[in-house]
């Protein structure tokens, strides 16, 4: 089956990275490659475009959909907070961009089989990399109920989290929850028949996303990379992230604005006495969000925000 997935804010990433020829440019999550293409198209003909995912499907897809850029590509199967060892393997000091797209692609929920959507019946397992060992199915059967309780509220964002979690480990208890299917019908069990009815949301959303940020660990690694991305740029390179919750969006957004700030002094302090520069100024003020006409044309796309920020000169 071919690879489906259409990119988020195509335009609105590519007016902020800038692209210039002969740049060195990296998408951190090629994802459907979509921006990768628009990113090798405008560095041509010496530039150099640094791509990675975890998922073995989307590196599968990005060595076909950009095979007419194979001399100006490096592909790289693995997370994104590799970043600075594949750079080192490269012998690249610093690059003039860094894209970070953080949604789930397209294929991932019809196609993967790994138990990304609740709309259909398939493995309970989540897993953005394969050769990793803990799958949602692990979680469900071996969390405790507080714990549980603590995965759904604080990744999640679930107000139903303990009566979900007590649904779980009562349903556990006679049979083991392995499939999509299965832990949808004990969370339907769970969330009251009119709080459901209510909801603009499928009662079961926030449980799944909950399960996939645990996972493959997405929040930690994010704040992770988040840490040590700008260091990576050059002067006047720009870092872009595309966040598909508040969660996400709330660990850019800090950051962005820690490395604006030049001063980290305790506000109480009379004077400065840190001696702190900005590292960074923002070029969207603000999160920038999708057009209605590619949500129309793009359902996916609805939840998108997207940040972006430019080194300074040191």
């Amino acid at each position: 089956m071919a690879y489906r997935h259409t990119s988020a804010m195509l335009q609105e990433v590519m007016t902020c990275l800038a692209c210039r020829p002969g740049g060195i440019y990296v998408d951190c999550t090629l994802g459907g490659a979509g921006h990768a293409r628009a990113i090798c198209e405008q560095i041509l003909p010496d530039g150099l475009f640094i791509g990675i995912d975890q998922d073995p499907d989307a590196i599968a897809n990005a060595q076909a959909s950009l095979k007419p850029y194979a001399a100006n590509i490096r592909l790289f199967h693995d997370n994104f907070i590799r970043l600075p060892d594949f750079l080192t393997q490269l012998q690249v000091d610093a690059v003039q961009g860094i894209l970070l797209d953080l949604g789930l692609s397209q294929h991932q929920l019809e196609a993967s089989g790994r138990g990304f959507t609740f709309q259909k019946d398939e493995p309970l397992d989540m897993r953005m990399d394969t050769r990793n060992s803990n799958r949602a199915q692990d979680l469900i059967a071996d969390l405790s109920e507080k714990d549980l309780v603590h995965l759904f509220y604080c990744y999640g964002e679930e107000r139903w989290s303990k009566r979900i979690a007590r649904a779980i480990v009562e349903a556990r208890a006679k049979a083991p929850i392995r499939t999509t299917g299965q832990l949808v019908a004990v969370i339907r069990t769970a969330v009251p028949e009119g709080a459901a009815a209510r909801s603009k949301i499928h009662p079961a959303t926030r449980v799944f996303q909950a399960l996939r940020i645990a996972v493959n660990e997405e929040l930690a690694r994010l704040e992770h990379f988040l840490e040590t991305a700008v260091d990576l740029l050059a002067p006047g390179g720009r870092i872009c992230v595309l966040s598909f919750h508040s969660l996400e969006d709330r660990l850019v957004k800090q950051r962005f604005k820690q490395l604006t700030q030049p001063c980290t002094c305790p506000p109480q302090f009379p004077r400065c006495v840190c001696g702190g520069r900005a590292t960074l100024r923002l070029v969207t003020k603000k999160a920038l969000r999708p057009t209605p006409q590619e949500i129309e044309q793009n359902p996916m796309a609805r939840s998108t925000r997207l940040r972006c920020a430019e080194k300074l000169e040191s």
